[in-house]
């Protein structure tokens, strides 16, 4: 029988904060684990994601891509988690959640890039420019346990996942408070199972390889 809930992934890519986010959630799913030269861009996953890239769901037949968008939907999906605030309570949850999805991410990458855009430039794109990006990101993990305040959410997840990554290969400076923020979060159950899991695939896949 078909699971109701399956996951695309490779454990070498964002598909680990999703892998994060279902351990969360805890309901059964399905994992599919792709390569990235073949089966990713194969005609089977392009109908699903015409894009090639992981991670992304399927739930009941519908297709969810995209990382926030895959934490906000499991939330709202799996309501019984408390992975999400109540709908009037969810301005700051929505705030930095897109935030790090689209300010944040797009930063980052230029950097990563060799792209720094210029006066007029920093009017264009959506974080204006690293520093200022960075200092926010900064005010959204200080004063307060979680970017909601007291309690985790999948923000928090998504969030935290960008910054452990970044903070793991010296992309983020190693502030206090995003060092603190990333040892919070990642000390969770669910964290923890998850990051095994890929980490096991990991290893299986190196001891497939063939010598040489």
């Amino acid at each position: 029988m078909a699971s109701d809930l399956v996951f695309y992934t490779n454990p070498m890519s964002r598909g680990r904060t999703i892998r994060w986010m279902l351990e969360e959630v805890g309901a059964p799913y399905e994992a599919v684990v792709l390569d990235y030269a073949s089966s990713m861009k194969a005609l089977g996953y392009l109908a699903i994601n015409p894009m090639g890239k992981v991670p992304a769901i399927v739930h009941h037949g519908k297709v969810v891509t995209e990382c926030a968008a895959i934490c906000a939907y499991l939330a709202d999906a799996f309501p019984e988690a408390g992975l999400a605030p109540p709908p009037t309570e969810r301005a700051e949850y929505y705030r930095w959640l897109f935030f790090a999805a689209g300010p944040v991410e797009q930063a980052f990458t230029n950097k990563s890039l060799g792209v720094t855009p210029n006066d007029q430039q920093k009017r264009m794109v959506g974080y204006g420019c690293f520093e200022q990006t960075v200092d926010a990101l900064e005010a959204a993990v200080s004063g307060t346990p979680y970017v909601t305040g007291d309690t985790f959410t999948a923000a928090d997840l998504y969030v935290g996942s960008q910054i452990g990554f970044m903070l793991q290969f010296g992309m983020l400076e190693p502030r206090p408070a995003f060092v603190g923020y990333s040892e919070r979060v990642h000390a969770r159950e669910a964290f923890r199972r998850a990051a095994a899991i890929d980490d096991a695939l990991i290893a299986a896949a190196k001891d497939a390889a063939p010598a040489g």
